[in-house]
């Protein structure tokens, strides 16, 4: 039952994601196929994405999409398309991202299920080397066309697992069981996320399918953006320097709109509105402690080095964003808007920052732990010492530059750095302070 539901506005292009010569984007665009009206089923309905050739040319599904009811979904859900894209750097040894498939395999059909209208559904066969992400329907009982969907090369995809169940044919009366369920994503590695386009899985069945079903998902690099880091402090003289030094944008990673819950727009706002966010780092180097060892002999200096994070502040940015800096997300939402929000959105997904970005190359537990530290050096007669570390300032911030939630501030207590006057190099300095002094860190300041 194709129906000819008008369709929402086309979105203006986006920069889609790029996965070598993969282009992955999002449409609002869908064709209704068939729904359950008629038989005693529950209500559910398949659609077909349709880019807008305007909008997205050469755009194609994964597959279908279904849902819970009879409404129209123009205009308020988003799925991924894929395109093919050009080589990156000009390499064509991995072959194309994606193809047709090579024929359809049955896996469903409606008969004696009283419907208004005929229902198949069926699994595409990829060519060796791709993968299916997802089924399509058929409004009868011919094969859909080969064009239809698109298959991805496999390189470009993550195994998953089967979610929520979405529909069912329980009460239909039909001769074969039928359910559809969802796709989700398995735990992201450090700097990648991976996300299920909005397609389906249909098993014969109306219980879970087996742990071993097949089922896929995207992935994509999260985007990072290095910049300069911001030049050491050096001591030009024996007087006190100041506090803190100028901060300076030193990494920057963007964020596709599905992996950042928005609580002042809804998801559609925030892909029409704000389809990456800014996660940026702020450097800089704040004072620990300086001393002037005036006299004749080497003097042992101490001083405490505050930690800024507070897991109170985390905890609020994760409630408000649900992105967890130290570690994978969605895994604790706390706030009961962004779980309702996340668990309704059709694209599910697993997200982890590079452990580089986060400062937690070596450990995670420095996000929980906000004890000073106690910094004990020594400093050499007739000479002056500053010791420093890095502070770090993260903000979330939308595509026209406004901020969402909290700032989150982290310590590098790993990051302490030595200068003193007179020097005779930097190189000097600090591989002599390594050698005979070096700095002692405890948990608890004195």
């Amino acid at each position: 039952m194709q129906t000819s539901e008008n369709a929402a506005s086309p979105i203006a292009q986006r920069a889609p994601i790029q996965l070598g010569n993969l282009l992955i984007n999002f449409t609002t665009e869908f064709h209704r196929i068939w729904d359950s009206k008629g038989s005693n089923s529950k209500p559910g309905s398949f659609w077909r994405p349709t880019p807008a050739p305007d909008t997205l040319p050469g755009y194609f599904p994964l597959g279908d999409f279904v849902t819970p009811g009879f409404d129209n979904i123009n205009g308020n859900t988003v799925v991924a398309v894929v395109c093919e894209g050009p080589a990156e750097d000009g390499d064509t040894s991995k072959g194309k991202a994606l193809s047709a498939p090579e024929d359809f395999e049955r896996v469903w059909k409606d008969l004696r299920s009283r419907a208004d209208a005929d229902c198949t559904i069926w699994r595409p066969i990829p060519p060796a080397g791709y993968v299916a992400l997802g089924m399509v329907c058929s409004n009868g009982r011919d094969k859909p066309l080969l064009n239809t969907v698109r298959c991805v090369r496999e390189d470009l995809v993550v195994a998953s697992s089967v979610s929520n169940r979405i529909w069912s044919d329980s009460g239909s009366g039909a001769s074969q069981d039928f359910s559809a369920w969802g796709i989700e994503p398995p735990s992201a590695e450090a700097g990648e996320i991976y996300f299920s386009p909005g397609t389906f899985i249909g098993v014969n069945s109306h219980d879970r399918p087996a742990a071993n079903t097949v089922a896929y998902s995207l992935r994509m690099q999260i985007p990072l953006q290095v910049a300069r880091t911001p030049e050491p402090p050096a001591l030009s003289g024996h007087e006190s320097p100041t506090a803190e030094e100028m901060a300076t944008i030193t990494q920057t990673v963007h964020l596709p709109w599905f992996a950042v819950i928005d609580l002042n727009l809804t998801q559609l706002e925030q892909f029409q509105t704000s389809p990456f966010y800014r996660l940026e780092r702020s450097d800089r180097y704040v004072l620990v402690g300086h001393g002037h060892n005036t006299g004749t002999i080497g003097q042992t200096f101490k001083w405490t080095a505050p930690r800024v994070q507070r897991i109170e502040s985390l905890e609020g940015f994760t409630d408000a964003t649900t992105i967890r800096v130290a570690s994978e997300w969605p895994l604790y939402v706390s706030n009961p808007m962004s779980l309702h929000v996340l668990l309704s959105s059709a694209i599910r997904f697993s997200a982890k920052l590079s452990k580089a970005f986060t400062h937690t190359e070596n450990s995670h537990i420095g996000w929980t732990t906000s004890a000073a530290v106690e910094v004990i050096t020594r400093i050499a007669k007739k000479t002056s010492l500053a010791a420093y570390v890095i502070e770090s300032d993260y903000k979330l911030l939308r595509e026209d530059g406004t901020q969402v939630a909290n700032d989150v501030l982290y310590t590098d207590i790993d990051s302490l750095y030595l200068t003193e006057y007179p020097a005779e190099t930097d190189c000097n300095v600090l591989t002599s302070m390594q050698q005979v002094v070096e700095p002692v860190v405890t948990d608890t300041a004195p």
